[in-house]
């Protein structure tokens, strides 16, 4: 572990490799787990302003739990997340022609219907960042189902910092990211 501003970061994210493999995998971590996609305080308010331009991109049963849970949920612990269906799929999720997962609200960001891409927890995945009063600990999710994304990752020799790079930028800014690129290579040196 290391400290970079507020911020506690593992190691993991520096020396572990990552690339998702949507072909492989086919967006198992929007559909797999037991709990939404977790969400900041102000991102619960982009939600509500964008869910009409993202609603004509859902499935039907994603519509239902929406409008009937709403486009951002509390769990048991008091943290926001995005709603579920049947206790599985993200509510956002919908399925390319191969039945891979995408998510709405990047689609809509796609065709350049709104600004935001999606929650800053799944562009940053597979870091996970828990804030705390004081500080922020930035970790490495490992999880079996992106067991393919690290084989690519390290075929093609890119650390999860890296590949979470434009993420990274968007939590902690630009000066951040510059600071752990070189905390990442006097580590790699070693």
């Amino acid at each position: 572990m290391f400290q970079l501003g507020k911020s506690i970061v593992s190691e993991s994210i520096i020396e572990k490799d990552f690339v998702c493999n949507l072909s492989a995998c086919k967006g198992a971590c929007c559909i797999d787990g037991d709990a939404g996609a977790p969400l900041e305080k102000e991102e619960t308010k982009i939600l509500e302003d964008i869910y009409p331009l993202v609603k004509p991109f859902l499935r039907e049963e994603g519509i239902k739990v929406i409008e009937t849970e709403g486009v951002w949920v509390t769990n048991n612990s008091g943290e926001l997340e995005t709603p579920l269906i049947d206790n599985a799929d993200c509510a956002y999720v919908i399925f390319d022609e191969h039945n891979t997962a995408l998510c709405a609200i990047e689609e809509a960001y796609n065709q350049g219907l709104i600004s935001w891409k999606k929650p800053v927890s799944c562009h940053l995945y597979p870091i996970r960042v828990k804030d705390y009063s004081e500080f922020s600990a930035v970790n490495y999710d490992s999880w079996e189902i992106c067991d393919d994304a690290c084989s690519l990752g390290k075929e093609l020799q890119v650390p999860v910092y890296k590949f979470v790079k434009q993420a990274l930028v968007r939590k902690f800014g630009e000066d951040w990211y510059a600071e752990l690129e070189k905390v990442a290579e006097k580590h790699l040196k070693k």
